[in-house]
């Protein structure tokens, strides 16, 4: 087994890199992600039923991989917009820390889809692979971990809702 993903390393490492490269651009990130790509196959090769797809089933590790440094990198770019915003408007910590000790409050299913697809940009298909759950499953569980939230936050003294249950105020004094 070591053999074959040294010869895997030697044949492809190169080409990996190059591919990686014309998607991400940075050049330490692409070597972090082929690395990356490595390890996760050399863990998983097992898996591998078909071994003349190895090559596709490398490229696929890739591209999740990209994928995932994407969104994670985007994530990290909410956050930190979150992070001026919050320095900006006095009383977006305050509704911030309201919202977050409701999510807390939720189930563990709906906390899980609420965190992962709504601060983590998961999206709903990911979602659905992650946790084993048909699509229209996982769509069911995000709106109701939506629509329990939103019940939460509307309990709350200083908000405000229409005759509908619609949240239309919220004081942030209290």
């Amino acid at each position: 087994m070591k053999n074959e993903i040294q010869i895997i390393w030697k044949d492809l490492s190169q080409e990996l890199y190059a591919f990686v490269f014309s998607k991400v651009k940075e050049e330490d990130l692409s070597r972090d992600i082929v690395q990356e790509t490595f390890l996760k196959a050399h863990l998983n090769i097992h898996q591998l039923k078909d071994c003349s797809k190895l090559t596709s089933w490398i490229y696929q590790i890739t591209r999740n991989a990209i994928n995932d440094t994407f969104r994670h990198k985007k994530h990290w770019a909410n956050l930190e917009h979150l992070e001026l915003a919050q320095e900006e408007e006095p009383g977006f910590q305050a509704l911030s820390n309201c919202i977050n000790s409701k999510i807390e409050q939720l189930p563990k299913s709906y906390k899980e889809a609420m965190i992962l697809t709504t601060f983590q940009n998961l999206k709903q298909t990911d979602l659905a692979d992650y946790l084993g759950i048909s699509y229209s499953g996982t769509k069911s569980r995000v709106q109701r971990a939506k629509d329990k939230l939103k019940d939460l936050v509307a309990d709350c003294e200083n908000v405000e809702t229409d005759e509908k249950g619609n949240i239309i105020a919220h004081d942030l004094d209290e």
